[in-house]
């Protein structure tokens, strides 16, 4: 008897992490992440912080270096149902979304009677600054210390990142799309003293109204994505093309080394 539950317990169990198409991706739930990431903000050093859907490990998938750069980040969370069906195909099943959208208004709301400092880096120069506008005015007591369109010059990288030091944010959002917001964020971190930094795709778009959010039942339903193809139809590779191709590498690919 004792066996037989011990064997019962052991299926129920929820292993650290998942690896789908070469990503390995933590299993947590929202509540857990937002643990994690206040833990971040009040931590010595920075952490990078990404977000990955079918469409960040089919890039994955074919580029070995931007994968590295995934598995190297300090939390990489899953978005999206396709990662839920991989991670369910092994076995593991993650109880929640961890998508930008609902998780950084989520850490606001919690940080905000701390003062939270929110740096943003990404979108179009009216985008970021209603977005910058809305958090404020969503959470009292955040306070977005600096802003960046996403528009800028390579050569003027390592500028923005000395304004973010003299800043000192306790969190930055990266919204810049996969995989340039991750390759920014690997760059970059090492120069930063301390704070969380996150890669936050789209985010921006839907606080500054760029974007409506997809109703309640259809974000469970998991059908978020058709809402934002509605929205930006020149995404449809990303998703029409993207997401069979996802499923089919779920089933019958595997990364190679080197590849």
């Amino acid at each position: 008897m004792v066996a037989r539950e011990q064997a019962a317990q052991q299926r129920t169990e929820v292993p650290e992490q998942v690896e789908v198409l070469g990503t390995r991706i933590r299993c947590l739930g929202t509540h857990e992440v937002l643990e994690r990431l206040l833990s971040m903000v009040g931590d010595e050093r920075a952490h990078s912080v990404y977000i990955v859907n079918a469409a960040t490990l089919n890039l994955a998938y074919e580029n070995p270096l931007y994968r590295a750069v995934l598995n190297h980040g300090d939390l990489v969370l899953n978005d999206g149902t396709g990662v839920r069906w991989a991670a369910r195909a092994q076995g593991v099943r993650l109880a929640d979304n961890n998508v930008g959208t609902d998780l950084v208004p989520l850490l606001c709301e919690q940080a905000a009677p701390r003062g939270l400092r929110l740096y943003l880096i990404g979108g179009g120069p009216n985008t970021v600054e209603r977005a910058g506008k809305c958090l404020m005015a969503r959470f009292s007591g955040i306070e977005v210390v600096g802003m960046q369109h996403g528009y800028f010059l390579p050569s003027q990288e390592d500028a923005i990142c000395a304004d973010i030091v003299a800043r000192d944010p306790d969190v930055v959002l990266v919204g810049m799309g996969n995989p340039l917001q991750e390759w920014l964020i690997d760059r970059h971190l090492a120069h930063l003293k301390r704070g969380v930094v996150i890669g936050v795709g789209g985010l921006f778009d839907h606080l500054a109204n760029n974007l409506r959010r997809a109703p309640l039942w259809v974000r469970q339903a998991g059908f978020e994505w058709a809402q934002i193809l509605w929205q930006q139809p020149y995404k449809w590779r990303r998703y029409l093309l993207g997401n069979p191709l996802f499923l089919y590498r779920m089933r019958f690919g595997h990364p190679r080394e080197g590849q």
